[in-house]
């Protein structure tokens, strides 16, 4: 196939970019670097240094080649910091997404699949695992911008016949077992890489957010889910685009608390992790942990279980 990635430069895009390549397809990044790397781009791979929030130069790289499929991972990704600028969150995402989405339709794409999130829910899942069918609530700019463009994606079906696939991760976790490519978020907010870096000395003191939540141990509950089942995700729902638009999530569908996975780095490196209490962060809700069943039974697809093995993966442990 002949594939174009947004945000391919990314942690989770530059793994699906390289499971693309393996599989023998040709792949174009479109990236513009903000927080992408170049170096993530796995070689094979195709770049086009473009920014999405330029109309033209958007739809002319769509226009420019018959594209099978595209795949949309560009944009903002940070729940704390779109509590702390909603605004531009909101309209980063989905301005730069509609530009994407509108320049598929007009360009004939017939196959899209868009980088969602576990975001999207809220507080009522609580007690339970999160489905497709869990009511959509999200708690933070992030989620709702996320909300948006599965919406519009929703709309592009309906009038113009452009099938998608909305894949609502859960927390990515781990790197490419090989070491080609790996995380590298800048600046770093993610828990385990964060934890791994206190575990190995590069950083003093990992702060936990939050004590008092109604979990097991007063912190956050997170399904975590290796980025190479993800990016395996990805290539697998391509084809069910011939049949219909359709949404998943994915995860594990077992959660740990924020302090399970200090416990764990802890294990798997043979070192100890210093950290301390802090506020809770807006926009964090309780509990997520997803029931990734209907991809399982429509798919075949199957995640790693456990959390180990994504930290034996994860760069620089």
């Amino acid at each position: 196939m002949k594939c174009l990635v947004t945000g391919g430069a990314g942690y989770v895009g530059s793994h699906v970019v390289i499971s693309l390549l393996d599989a023998g397809h040709d792949v174009v990044v479109l990236d513009n670097l903000s927080t992408g790397h170049l170096s993530a781009i796995p070689e094979g791979a195709r770049f086009w240094n473009i920014d999405l929030a330029d109309i033209t130069a958007t739809r002319n790289a769509i226009a420019s080649e018959n594209w099978d499929v595209v795949l949309h991972f560009a944009a903002l990704s940070s729940v704390g910091d779109s509590m702390r600028t909603p605004f531009h969150y909101l309209r980063y995402n989905a301005m730069n997404s509609l530009n994407v989405i509108e320049s598929c339709v007009d360009c004939n794409v017939r196959r899209f699949v868009f980088s969602s999130t576990a975001a999207l829910f809220g507080e009522e899942i609580k007690s339970t695992k999160a489905s497709e069918s869990t009511v959509i609530n999200p708690s933070s700019p992030y989620g709702d911008s996320k909300f948006f463009i599965e919406k519009t994606l929703s709309w592009a079906d309906r009038i113009y016949g452009m099938r998608s696939a909305c894949l609502r991760y859960f927390n990515a976790a781990g790197a490419d077992p090989q070491g080609r490519i790996g995380e590298d978020h800048r600046p770093e907010n993610h828990l385990i890489p964060l934890t791994i870096d206190v575990a190995l000395g590069r950083n003093k003191l990992l702060k936990i957010f939050g004590s008092d939540y109604d979990t097991r141990d007063g912190t956050c509950v997170r399904d975590y889910v290796h980025v190479t089942d993800l990016a395996d995700a990805h290539i697998r729902v391509i084809d069910k685009l011939d049949e219909s638009s359709v949404s998943y999530n994915l995860g594990n569908g077992i959660g740990f608390t924020n302090l399970d996975v200090v416990k764990s780095v802890e294990r798997v490196s043979g070192r100890k992790v210093s950290w301390e209490w802090a506020d809770r962060r807006r926009g964090d809700p309780a509990v997520l942990i997803a029931d990734a069943s209907r991809m399982h039974q429509e798919t075949g697809w199957l995640p790693h279980g456990g959390i180990e093995e994504p930290l034996v993966d994860a760069p620089g442990s």
